[in-house]
Order: structure tokens, then sequence, then C-alpha cells
């Protein structure tokens, strides 16, 4: 038996590179969008059965908690498709080194980044 294997793992301790951290959130965006692919539907339902539905749901989504769920929907798609063209991207072999893995996570969040404060701005402007 190997005694130099850890016993009790404090997952506090670990520090995870940046493409690491990049990939992770890509496979959380992708349960956000799973999980606000559902709300979406359901108020495209409840709007779609009749004039005074549309109505309502057309007054809910002016209110904050509605935009900001509706901002962290799109959020989540976002970043969701700038880091699926980094995993394409390296699936062509491009940005799989170390160093220009790095650069491609730094790359990922900065182009993120400014897509959702772009369309926070666009949703609080409705």
């Amino acid at each position: 038996m190997n005694s130099k294997r850890p016993v009790n793992l404090d997952l506090g301790k670990f520090h995870f590179p940046l493409p690491a951290i990049t990939s992770i959130l890509h496979r959380v965006s992708g349960i956000i969008i799973f999980v606000g692919v559902a709300f979406m539907l359901y108020g495209l339902d409840l709007s779609l059965s009749g004039e005074e539905a549309y109505g309502h749901v057309s007054e809910l989504l002016n209110s904050f908690l509605a935009k900001l769920i509706v901002w962290g929907i799109l959020s989540a798609l976002l970043y969701h498709l700038v880091a699926g063209v980094r995993h394409l991207l390296m699936d062509m072999g491009i940005g799989e080194e170390l160093e220009s893995g790095l650069v491609a996570a730094k790359v990922t969040l900065a182009v993120a980044i400014i897509l959702i404060v772009l369309a926070g701005v666009w949703i609080w402007a409705m």
C-alpha cells in the first residue's frame, strides 16, 4: 500500500491554472444555459397562450429580477460561445501548448467579459 497518498484532500488548497478555470467555467455555463432554457421556454409558452398572458409576460420582463435572470442566462451563453470557440481551436491544434494555452485562456476571459458587459448595457437599456 502506498503511504504517500493523501487521505483527506482539502480542495481549498488546490490552485488551478487559468486554462483549467476557464474550462470549468465552460462546463458551469453549459449547466446554467440548460436550466435557463426551461425558464425561457416557460415564458415563451405563457406569452403565446393569449393577449392577456403576453401582456403579463411583457410586464414581468421589465422587472429588475427578470432582467437580472435574463442577463445571467445571456452571460452564460456568451461565455459558453467564446470558450467553445477556444475549445474548437484547441481541437485544431491551436493553443495546446502551455504558454499559448494561458494566452488563449486570458483572451477567452477578456472577450467574454467585454461581451457580457455589452449585453448588460443592452438589457438594462431596454
